[in-house]
């Protein structure tokens, strides 16, 4: 939806998200000013969207974003690349075990501290 860019709290919004709003505007019989408020926005953030909108100058970018669905990849075609995948995947399998220990260790600690002790 939208994310803080610097300290002075200045916000971006997704293309989506604005795009959302605007039909919301236009589809709903309320004006801008009440979607803004129920939104958290500007009522000027929203009429400068409509325009926009209405010129056309909402396109979407690539982003960056995952998808959490799983896609059909194709699979590794040459030794060195299956090879590789092997050794990552016991690299990972055997950091997974070192932050699960570390976990562990983490909450044994904190339970061995006394209750009147500062550290």
């Amino acid at each position: 939806m939208a994310r803080i860019l610097c300290e002075e709290r200045v916000v971006e919004y997704s293309v989506d998200f604005k795009i959302k709003v605007v039909q919301l505007t236009d589809k709903l019989d309320v004006n801008a000013t009440q979607i803004a408020e129920i939104l958290g926005l500007h009522p000027v953030m929203v009429y400068r969207w409509r325009q926009e909108y209405r010129e056309g100058k909402f396109i979407a970018k690539p982003t960056r974003t995952i998808s959490m669905t799983k896609e059909q990849t194709e699979p590794p075609k040459s030794k060195e690349e299956r090879s590789e995948i092997a050794r990552l995947r016991k690299e990972v399998a055997g950091l997974k075990k070192e932050n699960d220990f570390l976990k562990k260790l983490d909450r044994y600690l904190k339970d061995q501290k006394h209750p009147g002790s500062d550290s």
